[in-house]
């Protein structure tokens, strides 16, 4: 079983930078593609980005100025650097993964979901 653990998350001001976590245990979790996910205040749950093993990443044309994905495969993290935030990149924040080696942006195609971690930017 996989079990996924985001952690980093809080109150920050406009115009800040925050880098939240994503740290992965269980069998297989070293090779899985991990995709970044939000869900802000009656919004759906939104795609942000997706990092393969072997580090190729994929954004949403509107994340990829300011948010940037990483991993390391020897900690089994995944990070998510984010800048330049605004109180309309409030939500919770969720990292997802999948044994697919396909792009895959939608919730639906991701297997394994943590927890979340808020993050909230004030005015």
């Amino acid at each position: 079983q996989v079990q996924l653990v985001e952690s980093g998350g809080g109150l920050v001001r406009t115009g800040e930078s925050l880098r939240i976590s994503c740290r992965a245990s269980g069998k297989t979790s070293s090779t899985l593609a991990m995709a970044w996910f939000r869900q802000g205040p009656g919004k759906e749950r939104e795609f942000i980005g997706r990092i393969s093993y072997f580090h190729g990443t994929y954004y949403s044309s509107t994340m990829r100025d300011r948010f940037i994905i990483s991993r390391d495969n020897a900690e089994n993290t995944v990070y998510l650097q984010m800048n330049r935030l605004t109180p309309d990149d409030t939500a919770t924040y969720y990292c997802a993964g999948t044994t697919s080696g396909t792009v895959y942006t939608t919730p639906q195609q991701y297997t394994y979901w943590g927890q979340g971690t808020q993050v909230t930017v004030s005015s």
